[in-house]
């Protein structure tokens, strides 16, 4: 199986600068294949998920065009292959 992560701007500089990502592993879930992630890059963890391991209220995850907190959030299954996009959310305007 392998999982391609999809990494904003943002958070690149804690990928060496990779805007995708791809990891053969064989995850079950999502929270599997981050942990996957953050054993690579480990820097990029305390911006996705918060000290207790949930994912941050302003980063979006979406697993193969879904959003992640609606397909059952970290335990959410994953297919082979798989495409994980992080979104950093958007606030502001005037």
């Amino acid at each position: 199986m392998s999982v391609t992560f999809h990494i904003p701007g943002p958070l690149q500089v804690f990928t060496d600068g990779k805007r995708a990502i791809n990891l053969e592993v064989s995850p079950a879930t999502l929270g599997e294949a981050l942990d996957a992630l953050f054993m690579v890059y480990p820097g990029i963890r305390d911006r996705i998920l918060t000290e207790q391991g949930a994912v941050r209220e302003h980063i979006n995850v979406f697993i193969d065009k879904e959003d992640s907190r609606y397909v059952g959030g970290l335990a959410a299954r994953l297919s082979d292959p798989s495409e994980i996009v992080i979104v950093p959310a958007v606030s502001g305007g005037g």
